[in-house]
């Protein structure tokens, strides 16, 4: 049998593997294993360096499938090449508790990178990976030791072209010239709707050569040789690639080839056995791999102890000729923090005059840098707003790539899905930063980094109708609610300087997911009771025993609270002032602490937000209040704002009194 032939049976078994289990569940996206087979074969039997047996070797090359509804030959892929993911596996797609769900979930299956469906995402995670990889090459590489050399494939589709995120991605790729991301462009020219003629009709290549990408064309995208030799040409060159593969959705699919109508649907029994036909492919069995085919496939498993070997080989040289810098890339390699770094964290006297919790962020930032040489961000062009910036190291660029300050440009969902890569690839702890109102522009990616548990920071600043003058297209309202709504996101709002640094040391020990950071543009007075951040809610101060009400608040409105219950105590009231910075980790303590909080008996509440009052209901119950905001803020200085709105001293008593009558 000759290679060529082997080849195109290689090809075909990725195909029709697809196309079974979409049939068996009846439900999936056969076209994009069908068309984009050929170019997948490539990547994975000609260029990807990996390893199946351990998916997690740190100098692997990345593969994403950013289209992720073609799920399918994602999992045949790892099926055929020796992955932990069984013909069974593949035989229970999109069931319940099968590990092969509808589109791919990072910590889920073994080998998938990253979590994709959601268009735009993935292609925007490489860009991530291609920074990652990049700075800790640049930190750690020594001549003639290349210990961080590694690759990032993506197959990217028409859909994800067309998504903002992946315009905001490969605009930033392009500046920074990552040279090490190489991306196969599935360009079918169908979408759900149809023909790309439809809506998306713009010079792809053009578009992609004036991002600063190096671009090349593939006229057939079966032609496995054309698409390897492509792959090379990338590789030689300095910046990000992309290449253009004209392929046919639902290659080989007789009557449904080239049409819509194999994007989103099985193809049916009749129309799969003629497929199969038309392909030379026996009809029966389904999940039919010819041994041969196998065979060939699981070259990788040697391959890929090879690379690993050779790799660890390496490392050992790297180690004799530069030990410090192998140990310390082992530390962050394994995920494991520098001893003693929580001695860096800063710790702020008391102060009725304060700074801006942003203001805290900053100077906790930069008092961990040096204890921390894995933290690593920025902002979307709001670094000085923000004070996200490390001061004394020089920005992440082409010709600076060990750089620890990002310029990540007015991109915020290209920030938030580059930073969940970064996250992702390991060896750095990335934060990105953005005034709070804007976390709507980045919100599938924040979704993303909880559903997959990305260990991704944010930082919000300017966090409430505190913005002041510039009104309420900038000042969030409705946004501490729709973040605390997110399954996973830690969201943690700070109420003074102190209570910032310890939000800094749990979100940088919060590997299970991702963290957002909420923090003020206005001062707020460093207060003067210990604090218990680590809780979640805890009590600040009581004001008498046997307490009559309860005050909780977060952030800024927590000295409010403190001040309010300070004046109802010198009228005889007993009163419980609660800070409450973060009810997600509040909600993981057990419940004997969190009714030594709120005491059941005390019925009486009022909650103090300077947003909407959703989330609140639950813990004042039904004797309680909220006092909020249900609307949108106004333009005016901070002081007469909260003065209009009614967050003020006066009116927090005003509505205690009236939950007491």
């Amino acid at each position: 049998m000759t290679t060529d032939t082997l080849q195109e049976r290689s090809i075909n078994a990725l195909r029709f593997l697809s196309a079974d289990a979409i049939q068996q569940a009846n439900s999936g996206h056969p076209g994009l294993p069908m068309g984009a087979a050929a170019m997948a074969y490539t990547i994975w039997t000609r260029h990807l360096r990996h390893n199946p047996k351990n998916p997690n070797w740190f100098d692997r090359d990345r593969f994403i499938l950013s289209g992720g509804h073609g799920s399918m030959l994602l999992y045949s892929l790892l099926h055929l090449t020796g992955y932990k993911l069984s013909l069974d596996d593949l035989r229970n797609f999109r069931q319940w508790g099968s590990l092969t769900p509808g589109h791919p979930e990072y910590g889920h299956t073994p080998g998938v990178e990253v979590t994709t469906g959601p268009l735009g995402q993935g292609f925007a995670n490489g860009v991530g990976f291609a920074i990652a990889e990049a700075h800790l090459a640049a930190q750690f590489n020594q001549p003639g030791h290349k210990i961080v050399d590694h690759y990032t494939y993506a197959i990217v589709t028409d859909g994800d072209l067309m998504e903002g995120v992946a315009s905001e991605a490969a605009s930033l790729a392009g500046h920074l010239k990552l040279g090490k991301m190489i991306y196969l462009y599935d360009d079918n020219h169908i979408s759900i709707d149809g023909s790309t003629d439809l809506a998306f009709t713009e010079n792809r290549a053009a578009r992609f050569e004036s991002y600063g990408w190096h671009v090349q064309t593939v006229k057939d995208g079966n032609d496995v040789k054309v698409i390897d030799a492509a792959i090379r040409m990338a590789k030689a060159d300095p910046r990000p690639s992309i290449i253009l593969c004209r392929t046919i959705i639902g290659y080989g699919s007789p009557n449904k080839q080239g049409t819509h109508g194999v994007h989103g649907s099985p193809l049916g029994d009749e129309e799969l056995a003629a497929a199969k036909e038309n392909l030379s492919w026996p009809v029966e069995p389904r999940f039919h791999i010819p041994d041969d085919v196998l065979d060939h496939y699981r070259e990788a498993l040697s391959q890929g102890r090879e690379f690993e070997a050779d790799w660890k080989m390496s490392f050992e040289a790297y180690n004799r000729i530069a030990p410090e810098k192998g140990k310390e890339l082992k530390r962050r390699i394994a995920g494991v923090l520098p001893d003693n770094w929580r001695d860096a964290l800063p710790t702020f006297e008391a102060d009725p005059k304060g700074i801006a919790s942003r203001v805290a962020s900053g100077k906790v930032l930069n008092a961990l840098a040096e204890s921390l040489p894995e933290l690593i961000g920025g902002s979307a062009d709001l670094a000085p707003s923000n004070k996200t910036w490390l001061d004394g190291y020089e920005a992440f660029s082409s010709e600076t790539p060990e750089g620890r300050n990002f310029h990540f440009g007015v991109r915020e969902h290209g920030m938030g899905a580059i930073v969940n890569g970064m996250a992702v690839h390991g060896g750095i702890i990335p934060y990105g930063g953005t005034f709070l109102v804007f976390s709507d522009y980045m919100r599938g990616a924040l979704r993303i980094s909880a559903l997959s548990k990305y260990p991704a920071i944010w930082v919000f600043t300017h966090d409430s109708i505190g913005v002041g003058e510039d009104g309420p297209t900038h000042q969030p309202v409705e946004h501490l609610a729709a973040l605390r709504a997110i399954p996973g996101l830690t969201l943690i709002r700070p109420a003074d300087a102190n209570e910032t640094a310890q939000a800094w040391k749990f979100a940088i020990e919060n590997r299970k997911g991702p963290t957002a950071l909420v923090l003020t543009r206005q001062n707020l007075p460093t207060l003067a009771y210990p604090i218990q951040l680590e809780k979640g809610a805890y009590i600040l101060k009581d004001f008498g025993d046997d307490p009559e009400i309860i005050l909780m608040a977060s952030g800024s409105e927590v000295s409010l609270i403190l001040a309010a219950g300070e004046k109802l105590a010198e009228e005889g009231l007993a009163v419980r002032v609660v800070s409450v910075p973060s009810l997600e980790i509040f909600e993981k303590q057990e419940q004997a602490y969190r009714e030594s909080v709120f005491p059941p008996q005390v019925k009486k509440r009022l909650a103090v937000e300077v947003g909407i009052a959703q989330g609140w209901w639950k813990y004042v119950g039904t004797e309680g209040g909220v006092l909020s905001i249900e609307g949108y803020g106004a333009s005016a200085p901070a002081e007469r704002i909260f003065e209009e709105y009614g967050f003020t001293v006066e009116n927090v008593i005003a509505r205690t009194r009236e939950i007491l009558k």
